[in-house]
């Protein structure tokens, strides 16, 4: 029986404020039970705060930023060779990247307690957008471990 089709970045359009693909996505991430206006909302208000905070450049090229100094580079990869289970470091192709980038983003502003949620994705933007923060951490913990394993690279075939 053939896979049915999933919706793919062909049929994903651009979000109405700064019509951009990504943030289209990521408000789709931070969408839960089908309510995707509290999403735009809660988007809209954190990119507003990140507005305040930065004047240098604008809030959807922060944002971008942010998610762009998330993105991993490498990750380890569970290979089983001959009975033994390796970690074995390989590299993450894009839309896994952006994929990990909008998860750690948002389990990172998640996490945090006692703020509304478009100041808690305020606060993780920014910190991302400065390269910390616990999404970056994340992102530092995956490049560790990867380091840590590269002697298992010849395994990646």
């Amino acid at each position: 029986m053939p896979k049915r089709p999933t919706a793919s970045a062909s049929q994903l359009k651009p979000d109405p404020k700064y019509h951009s693909i990504l943030a289209s996505k990521f408000i789709n991430c931070m969408m839960w039970q089908g309510k995707k206006s509290v999403a735009q909302g809660i988007f809209y208000d954190a990119l507003g705060v990140l507005d305040n905070r930065v004047s240098e450049v604008t809030e959807i090229d922060v944002f971008t930023q942010a998610v762009e100094n998330v993105k991993p580079m490498i990750e380890v990869r569970s290979k089983r060779v001959g009975g033994a289970t390796y970690q074995v470091p390989m590299q993450v192709n894009k839309k896994r990247q952006q994929s990990l980038a909008i998860r750690w983003l948002l389990q990172a502003s998640r996490a945090k307690k006692g703020k509304p949620m478009a100041q808690k994705l305020a606060d993780e933007l920014f910190a991302a957008y400065n390269r910390e923060g616990a999404a970056m951490n994340q992102r530092e913990q995956v490049h560790r471990m990867a380091e840590a394993n590269k002697a298992f690279a010849h395994f990646a075939w």
